[in-house]
């Protein structure tokens, strides 16, 4: 997973294996560990297979799923011995934050997304994927991710059900956007999704990682289908290549990075949107 804070021009890698989070500043040549790093553990200085972060540029800190201790752990940057657990006891996978700073989380245990305002003690349900097949339970077990539009309606990448599912606010059932066909190769279908970021058009971008593929799902077109814009050449090391993309996003220029999970390296893509 990767995350972008763009005033910076500065790129955060997820590095689970390591239990650590990596900053990559434009043009360096080598990262440096910004959060974890001090082997796997739960200690206040350590984490356990992150799968997601954000910044919070407000309280200038990380928010890091910290998903092998069961916690969301806020991690200051200009003050690493201050480390805080914010939410406990909870099996995170994704991480998005709204316009007005409050926190949304993916459960995979309960298969829900839940918004906690600052100084909650519970967060509110606010989307739910209702499949509790034990295969699901398995699947979702890997990382995933969800995210918020300025409307408030949340998008979840359903990565076994190969769709991605979008909840407007205040709903009680979500709509399926990205994958309309279930799990197959053509245009209509995903396979194993495991990342999604949207537009200020409303398009969906999807990391298609079994299909070694990002794919863009268009409004316009009412999601009718979708269009391969990265990878889709076999799997490989290639530069037009893809092995298991788990995460994407896109800078102010239109640059698109994605991480490519089977190579272990991030790429950049200068990719035509019209």
């Amino acid at each position: 997973m990767i995350y972008l804070d763009d005033d910076n021009e500065t790129i955060y890698v997820v590095d689970g294996g390591n239990h650590r989070i990596v900053e990559w500043k434009s043009n360096a040549t080598t990262g440096q560990i910004v959060a974890g790093g001090s082997g796997n553990g739960s200690r206040t200085d350590q984490l356990s297979k992150p799968t997601s972060m954000i910044v919070d540029i407000n309280n200038d800190s990380f928010i890091i799923c910290d998903s092998g201790n069961r916690r969301v752990v806020q991690w200051f940057r200009r003050n690493d011995s201050n480390q805080q657990i914010i939410i406990s006891n909870i099996h995170c996978s994704g991480l998005a934050m709204d316009n007005n700073g409050d926190l949304y989380v993916f459960d995979l245990e309960k298969h829900e997304v839940s918004r906690w305002k600052q100084g909650d003690k519970n967060g509110t349900t606010v989307a739910r994927v209702n499949n509790q097949s034990r295969e699901l339970s398995q699947a979702l077990s890997n990382p995933t991710s969800i995210f918020v539009d300025i409307d408030y309606s949340v998008y979840i990448c359903d990565r076994l059900n190969h769709h991605v599912i979008k909840w407007l606010k205040n709903a009680k059932e979500g709509i399926v956007l990205a994958g309309v066909d279930g799990q197959g190769t053509s245009v209509r279908q995903l396979s194993h999704p495991e990342a999604m970021i949207v537009d200020r058009f409303g398009n969906v971008y999807v990391a298609d990682s079994s299909n070694n593929r990002i794919m863009r799902w268009l409004k316009l077109t009412g999601f009718i289908e979708g269009r391969i814009i990265v990878g889709g050449n076999g799997v490989g090391n290639g530069p037009n290549q893809l092995n298991s993309p788990s995460g994407l996003l896109f800078d102010r220029k239109g640059n698109l990075y994605v991480s490519d999970r089977g190579e272990n390296r991030v790429q950049k893509f200068n990719v035509d949107l019209n």
